[in-house]
């Protein structure tokens, strides 16, 4: 058995934090509880003092009936006449503490029980001994229980009205929290025609809330927001479609040129301008929104072995073995591209080897290189957007991921955990219905 020597620090396992339902976050529970919280207080609070006042006041009157009534016992001790009922020297069920009070010489009153019943006391001294008269509390008690249950029945129903109030009025509000949260969730997925359009922000003579300043923020911003990246597609595309007519005659100009180093180097720019000015064009499509898909069913494997053909024998295409051949419902031109462009993508800023991955309904393009940059992985392809060294994606990586986009497949980029980059585009699978003999295109 090994023991923990003295110097060994000791370790404490970590303490678990008790963790709350997600529900419990919200603003209606909060408030809910804040609101339950108050009244119980404030029904509490009022409570006391009501019942205080009422059991001094009640206490008060009974005490003043048992002196009264103890001044004419008195006298009739006094006079040696016969004691009124309930009343003697030392009676029978006199409290202990009331009658050592009245031994001592001072006069008081108590409330007890005496034979089941509540009962207010009075005694005196005589003596030596307590002179004592009682008189019936029950009336008196029966009094207070009653308002102690009307207090807390009252209490209960403010609560309940306050809690059902509340509840209402908090409810309106966070459904306007929600409303602008989703127009939010809209705007960032891309829809920027979304507006909250709160009835609030519509007419300036109505006084405006802070969620109706929110929402109204909101609106602003997504109109800037779409104004300002209109704007931005308007010269993109107006720019691509103004460099294509000069580029076509520089095309052609480029073909007249004697052979030579010089001629191919110019045709070979050439080339590159138009291939750069039609992917602004697509991203311009893409950015507004107007592409529209062809759908048909197609097997996956020989789809994908076909682009990657074009490549060379660069490219290694491994396809899962087990199963019958995978189908896809998708653009087939949409699809050629965005493996173009992945597979094209590895080529150009990879290492070989190049592996193409078809499992199931997801392709996965993979090199050996350097992998996607950090910025990418994170929030996606950027146009433009190039690393030291003439290093960098292009348009080929924003426009796959448009086209995935379009056709409702999936495009994720991260790094392989041994090195490379790995793209993996998710397609939607294809359910074969009993019925359905059509053959795949």
């Amino acid at each position: 058995m090994s023991r923990r020597r003295a110097d060994e620090p000791r370790v404490r396992a970590p303490r678990r934090r008790l963790r709350l339902p997600a529900w419990t976050a919200t603003l209606t529970w909060r408030s809910a509880v804040f609101i339950t919280v108050m009244c119980c207080v404030l029904a509490a609070l009022l409570g006391v003092l009501v019942h205080t006042a009422v059991t001094r006041q009640t206490v008060g009157h009974a005490r003043e009936k048992a002196l009264s009534r103890l001044t004419d016992v008195t006298a009739a001790y006094e006079a040696g006449e016969a004691l009124p009922p309930r009343s003697g020297l030392d009676p029978p069920g006199l409290p202990a503490s009331l009658r050592a009070l009245a031994v001592g010489g001072k006069r008081g009153t108590m409330v007890a029980d005496h034979l089941g019943r509540p009962t207010m006391w009075a005694a005196a001294p005589a003596d030596g001994h307590a002179l004592a008269t009682q008189i019936d509390y029950s009336q008196s008690a029966r009094t207070i229980n009653g308002l102690d249950g009307a207090i807390v029945g009252s209490s209960l129903l403010a609560i309940g009205a306050t809690l059902l109030v509340g509840a209402f009025s908090v409810t309106r509000v966070t459904r306007r929290l929600h409303q602008t949260a989703r127009v939010a969730r809209r705007i960032g997925a891309g829809d920027l025609d979304a507006r909250v359009n709160d009835p609030r922000t519509a007419d300036p003579a109505r006084r405006q809330d802070e969620v109706a300043i929110v929402a109204g923020a909101l609106d602003t911003m997504a109109s800037t927001l779409q104004r300002k990246l209109v704007s931005e597609q308007r010269f993109t595309a107006d720019v691509a479609h103004e460099l294509r007519t000069p580029l076509t005659g520089l095309s052609a100009a480029a073909e007249l040129l004697p052979p030579g180093r010089p001629s191919e180097l110019v045709q070979d720019r050439v080339r590159a301008m138009r291939a750069l000015t039609e992917d602004l064009l697509e991203v311009s499509r893409l950015d507004a929104r107007t592409e529209r898909v062809d759908l048909a069913v197609h097997e996956l494997a020989p789809l994908t072995e076909r682009v990657a053909r074009t490549f060379g024998p660069g490219t290694e295409v491994r396809c899962a073995a087990d199963g019958p051949p995978v189908r896809v419902e998708t653009d087939r031109r949409r699809l050629e591209r965005v493996l173009g462009n992945l597979i094209g993508n590895a080529h150009r800023h990879g290492r070989p080897p190049v592996v193409v991955t078809v499992d199931g309904p997801v392709v996965t393009v993979r090199d050996h290189g350097d992998g996607f940059p950090e910025y990418l992985t994170a929030g996606g392809p950027q146009r433009f957007r190039t690393e030291g060294g003439g290093k960098g994606h292009g348009l080929g990586l924003t426009i796959a991921t448009g086209q995935a986009g379009v056709m409702g497949a999936g495009l994720v980029f991260e790094n392989a955990p041994d090195g490379g980059a790995v793209a993996r585009l998710t397609l939607p699978e294809y359910v074969r219905l009993d019925h359905d003999d059509e053959p795949p295109a």
